[in-house]
């Protein structure tokens, strides 16, 4: 599977739920092939924006969609890495402000 190919798979799921993809299509393939990688080495597809353990209890809450996503697109209309946007984020009718990172520090991976 490749990039293109994630895409067609979760955008109809995700859109679904109410999420979209960045509009900015580079960006999203980056990020879809940062996933893929992720789950090649890991068996996972954890969040290619933060440093997964290898460990997938440990990385449960970062595997994508991510736990933080619901409340960073709620919050800013838009998840950690922006992969995951709300309607009016790719439209632009929002700020797109700085999503922090939610992940508590003790699960982090240095």
């Amino acid at each position: 599977m490749n990039a293109a190919d994630l895409y067609d798979r979760l955008r109809p799921i995700q859109e679904a739920k109410g999420y979209w993809f960045n509009a900015d299509r580079e960006r999203t393939m980056e990020l879809l092939e940062g996933l893929l990688h992720n789950k090649a080495r890991y068996g996972y597809m954890a969040c290619p924006c933060r440093l997964a353990s290898g460990n997938r209890e440990q990385d449960r809450d970062i595997i994508c969609p991510c736990v933080y996503r619901e409340p960073d697109v709620a919050a800013y209309g838009s998840c950690y890495c922006n992969l995951y946007v709300s309607r009016e984020w790719n439209a632009g009718t929002i700020p797109r402000d700085f999503v922090p990172e939610r992940r508590p520090p003790e699960k982090m991976v240095f």
